[in-house]
């Protein structure tokens, strides 16, 4: 009798049941890392945006906040001034062009606060764009603390109140 060379197929049926039991318990498991990465990368551009929105107030004094959060960017070569801050990349700026970035929409307003003749005030929010990107939405106000919105909110933060009205994140 000769001797044959090479894998029957009950052994490569094996083989290949192992590798989709192995596939199934590690899948979920990268989806959740995943996720949890998107919401630290959220949580990170919110403090990007907290940074760049002082960093603007300080350069623009008789502006103050800027209205909107594309006057934060600018396009590559970008040149400061009151229309384009240069603070942050231009992706984040204008939020992915608007499909987002890390799975998560971003937004942020200055506005008017009571007897100020600037904008005295902003608040950013970014939130997932469905819950399969991320698990948390964030906002942050001028005093630049990062706060949560309620566990299963994955909206962005509706108003300045709205946000002031969140707990700190831990």
């Amino acid at each position: 009798m000769r001797k044959q060379k090479g894998f029957s197929l009950i052994e490569l049926l094996i083989v290949v049941a192992i590798i989709l039991i192995i596939a199934a318990i590690a899948i979920p498991n990268l989806l959740r890392a995943r996720m949890a990465a998107n919401d630290s990368a959220a949580a990170a551009s919110t403090r990007t945006i907290n940074t760049a929105e002082v960093a603007y107030f300080d350069a623009y004094p008789g502006i103050g906040f800027p209205v909107a959060l594309a006057t934060l960017g600018g396009v590559s070569p970008c040149t400061a001034g009151p229309a384009t801050g240069c603070l942050i990349d231009n992706y984040l700026a204008t939020n992915g062009g608007g499909a987002g970035k890390s799975g998560y929409n971003f937004n942020a307003t200055g506005s008017i606060g009571a007897g100020s003749l600037i904008n005295n005030q902003y608040y950013a929010t970014a939130a997932p764009v469905s819950s399969q990107f991320g698990t948390r939405s964030y906002c942050s106000v001028e005093d630049a603390v990062l706060r949560l919105q309620p566990a299963g909110t994955l909206t962005l933060v509706p108003s300045y109140g709205a946000c002031q009205a969140l707990l700190p994140m831990q």
